[in-house]
């Protein structure tokens, strides 16, 4: 049974229809990457499995359960967890005090130790106190996995983690969700840095103004520099 399932998914803000009939499945365990150019109805995807699409139509399930209908809430509570593209930690909270009111907010699961996180992610050990508008890019980043992580996700969802951070940061990036994903967390990822998350994925969907243009395994898609200049802009010489 696929952890996640999108069957004939349509979503719209308002009059705008977004994503048109979206076909999309997560095997536990596996790691897949939704590509796709700016606009492409990448993250809209991600919205739309969490719940917070105002509107959307098709099949989601998730453990083989529908939850389409679910509110943003009750499908968090069932270990569905996003990592949004704008990070939303909270800025006059120090790193301790985000990853301990993600914790305490926890439902569903018991919660991961916060001093697990900080294993994880060494440098926020050192940052305890800091708050978090005080981080970089790249720290505020991986706060935010870790306040994702710390709340036991059976599904996570990680919207352009590498957005706007140094090559160092994304390196080190990189590094950490390798450990995550090794501990059979289930991802979903949306990223425009194509080496990134083919690095990180079994296999990938590509999407084009809402709707799938492509689905196969990552050795398939480094194989065909066509797809990879058609619809991600990258590719053969």
């Amino acid at each position: 049974m696929s952890t996640l399932k999108l069957e004939d998914v349509n979503a719209y803000y308002g009059n705008s229809h977004i994503l048109y009939d979206i076909d999309l499945e997560v095997e536990q365990n596996e790691v897949v990457a939704l590509l796709g150019r700016n606009g492409a109805g990448k993250t809209t995807t991600l919205r739309s499995i969490t719940g917070t699409v105002p509107r959307r139509e098709g099949r989601i399930e998730f453990r083989g359960e529908s939850i389409v209908d679910d509110s943003v809430d009750q499908i968090s509570n069932k270990r569905v967890k996003l990592v949004p593209e704008e990070r939303r930690i909270f800025p006059t909270l120090t790193v301790q005090e985000n990853l301990m009111l993600a914790r305490d907010s926890c439902k569903g699961a018991e919660p991961r130790p916060i001093e697990e996180m900080y294993e994880i992610f060494p440098i926020l050990d050192d940052l305890r106190e800091n708050n978090g508008r005080n981080l970089s890019g790249g720290e505020q980043q991986m706060l935010s996995v870790a306040r994702a992580l710390v709340q036991n996700p059976d599904l996570l969802l990680l919207d352009e983690p590498t957005e706007g951070l140094a090559p160092v940061i994304v390196d080190d990036l990189e590094e950490i969700l390798e450990e995550i994903v090794s501990e059979d967390v289930t991802v979903l990822i949306t990223e425009q840095n194509v080496e990134f998350a083919l690095d990180l994925s079994e296999r990938a969907y590509i999407i084009e103004s809402g709707e799938n243009a492509w689905e196969g395994t990552i050795d398939e898609l480094q194989q065909r520099d066509d797809l990879l200049e058609k619809y991600l802009s990258v590719g053969g010489e």
